[in-house]
């Protein structure tokens, strides 16, 4: 197992239905923790690289709703 942590940028705050979708994310193999930081606009995903990319992430996020603007870069 090899656990990765991304962090994306989200547009506008998910509405209801969105919530929902992010809540079955947390469901799907591979998948360990998603949070939210609604001050910063920020979704952190932490996830198992050996199971998912960064990509099958972002697109579980913009398939449940989620309006993706970016991912936060480590500096």
């Amino acid at each position: 197992m090899t656990l990765v942590d991304s962090t994306f940028i989200y547009g506008a705050t998910p509405k209801e239905k969105a919530w929902r979708a992010i809540s079955d994310i947390k469901e799907v193999y591979g998948i360990h923790r998603v949070s939210f930081d609604h001050n910063s606009h920020t979704i952190h995903v932490e996830y198992d690289a050996s199971h998912l990319t960064e990509g099958d992430v972002a697109a579980l996020l913009r398939d449940a709703g989620v309006e993706l603007q970016g991912r936060v870069w480590d500096a």
